[in-house]
């Protein structure tokens, strides 16, 4: 069932983009002070233009001296009004990319705070588009609010008091009639959030799906989806087009709608105006009075709509907002207990007690699972495909918790330590290779960012990756990034350099060599063993040839663990085990006969 789409803001959310303000105060205050000056400067041009038309009303009557002084005064209004709207931009902008700044440092925060559940149960583009396109759109509301906001409102109520010194009477027409451009503009604007936030979410999808395409391009072109994937692409860019131009031409109708209004606010100052001139007599409006209460009258309509323009598009920043606070609240990883130990010359003992563990309650994957690692045993997992060996280790990382049981490590519940020494204590080399922007120096220093050069070319020459390094145009200061020529099994040499350099007592090789060619492989091998000498280690493998020399082989299938022991033992039971290893056989002998 569709839910329904909220009709404004989640409650709150406005408060919380303006205590993002209190870093600002200095600016924000320099606004205020600028808008009033500018607000001062700009009515005051009306009433001295008021007075040039009185000093030539008349025959004979032309007063050129006082014209003249009259017009270096509006000058000088002129140019201190621009000068301060010029430098209330410059603090808005200030304010506003501030905000804007400190708002995505927050979410990108707490991105590294949230737990892998989180990012594996959305789409990256979406979370992407929040603290990128969202953010740029609440940026742009408010700049626009804080440029015509505080002037609008100063503006009336300036404009508001001259009028009451010219002619209180028909001041009164003009307040009665303003507050419909009011009306209708906050009519129309609380029905335009839905539609915002509709163009939002879509934003979101369109750039989740741009990434997945972007980053899976070569598979999609492999299967000549390219159709297929431009036809979805239109149909969410379709949808996009709809929102847009929908929440584009509602919001757009609240100008003219304001300026209909303020049409009859200048009509009626007009006529009453020009009723009390003919009347003349105490009280009555001369012709440049009327003049000046005309261009007040406007100047007095004109803010309302700016500002209803502004409540248009804070509704879209708002939306913005909305889709940016859910990523910031979104719940973090469950922090370290207040008594967490630190781990501190671990020997790497690891067990398994009663360990339970399912990603949602209706599908159990890890039931009831007890193992007992000694310090620096050598441990192969192995299984088919969705038997819960990569969640194996990502509960021993701690990425998640268990659902029930313990994992020990050194007696230690691992939710007794701190993350960070856990972390420490092990290192990780997995199947998917990643590298961040920077040189090839930086990736392998990646987790000890202090290391001396010398450690990085012996990290790399150990991992067999310092012969092609230097076949790069720069050697360790080549830089990488998207565009780069590195084939994937030099990526992932690379990723297990940084584990040469670190050299952690608990060591986890999920597939580390499935990228890499069988004459590397052997080479990686032999390095691994020397690496894995007295420390403990877990062997994450499809290829069960890889494994026979393990201390320990846990046999899992289905979520549980259903054989263990080493490779004799397993082979002589004729169970789970040697099933999975004499079809290996059997595939491999079949491509030799080929």
């Amino acid at each position: 069932m569709k839910t329904r789409q909220s009709q404004k803001a989640p409650r709150g959310t406005g408060r919380r983009v303006l205590s993002y303000l209190r870093g600002y105060r200095f600016y924000l205050f320099a606004s205020l002070f600028l808008a009033l000056v500018t607000v001062l400067c700009t009515l005051a041009i009306p009433v001295l233009i008021g007075r040039v038309i009185d000093c030539i009303v008349g025959k004979g009557n032309v007063d050129f001296p006082r014209i003249f002084r009259l017009f270096e005064m509006c000058v000088a209004c002129i140019g201190t009004a621009a000068l301060s709207q010029w430098l209330m931009n410059i603090a808005n902008n200030r304010m506003s990319f501030g905000v804007l700044r400190n708002l995505r440092n927050d979410a990108f925060r707490h991105l590294q705070k949230v737990p892998l559940s989180y990012l594996d149960s959305r789409k990256i583009g979406d979370v992407v588009s929040r603290v990128i396109a969202d953010a740029d759109q609440l940026s742009d509301g408010l700049l626009l609010g804080f440029t015509q906001f505080f002037t609008g409102i100063l503006t009336i109520l300036g404009t508001l008091i001259f009028m009451l010194t010219l002619h209180p009477a028909i001041t009164l027409v003009v307040v009665l009639v303003t507050p419909l451009s009011l009306v209708v503009a906050s009519f129309i604007a609380r029905r335009t959030y839905k539609m915002f936030r509709l163009q939002s979410e879509i934003r979101g999808k369109e750039t989740a799906l741009m990434e997945e395409a972007i980053t899976q391009h070569k598979t999609v072109v492999a299967f000549s989806e390219e159709d297929a994937l431009l036809a979805r692409f239109d149909d969410v860019n379709d949808q996009l087009t709809k929102a847009s131009q929908r929440a584009i031409f509602f919001s757009s109708t609240v100008n003219p709608s304001t300026r209909f209004v303020n049409g009859l606010v200048y009509a009626g100052v007009a006529f009453f105006g020009a009723l009390s001139v003919i009347a003349g007599g105490s009280g009555a409006l001369s012709v440049g009075e009327l003049s000046c209460f005309l261009a007040y009258a406007t100047q007095y309509t004109k803010p309302f709509n700016e500002i209803s323009g502004v409540i248009a598009e804070l509704q879209g920043a708002l939306a913005g907002a909305a889709r940016i606070f859910e990523v910031i609240d979104s719940p973090a990883e469950t922090p370290d207990a207040q008594d967490a130990a630190v781990l501190r010359a671990p020997r790497g003992e690891v067990v398994f007690e009663n360990l339970s563990f399912s990603y949602t309650p209706e599908r159990p994957l890890i039931d009831n699972m007890n193992i007992r690692v000694r310090a620096g045993e050598h441990i192969a997992i192995v299984g088919p495909t969705g038997c819960g060996k990569t969640t194996l280790i990502n509960l021993l990382m701690r990425f998640y918790d268990p659902t029930g049981g313990r994992i020990l490590i050194d007696g230690k519940d691992l939710r007794s330590v701190t993350r960070e020494s856990l972390r420490h204590t092990i290192g990780m080399v997995l199947q998917d290779t990643w590298l961040t922007s920077g040189t090839v120096a930086e990736n392998i220093a990646f987790g000890k960012p202090d290391a001396t050069r010398e450690e990085i070319v012996a990290a790399a020459t150990a991992a067999h990756a310092h012969a092609f390094i230097l076949r790069l145009p720069k050697g360790y200061d080549t830089p990488l990034g998207e565009g780069d020529a590195l084939s994937r099994g030099e990526k992932q040499l690379l990723c297990i350099a940084r584990l040469f350099l670190e050299l952690p007592p608990v060591l986890i090789l999920d597939e580390a060599t499935s990228s890499i060619d069988t004459r590397t492989e052997m080479q990686i091998q032999k390095a691994f063993s020397a690496l894995m000498a007295g420390r403990t280690s877990f062997v994450v493998a499809h290829r069960l040839s890889t494994v026979r020399e393990s201390d320990l082989i846990l046999v899992m299938r289905d979520g549980k663990l259903v054989e263990q022991g080493k490779h004799e033992e397993l082979l002589a039971r004729k169970g789970f085990y040697a099933e999975l290893y004499n079809s290996q056989l059997q595939r491999a002998e079949k491509k030799e006969a080929r």
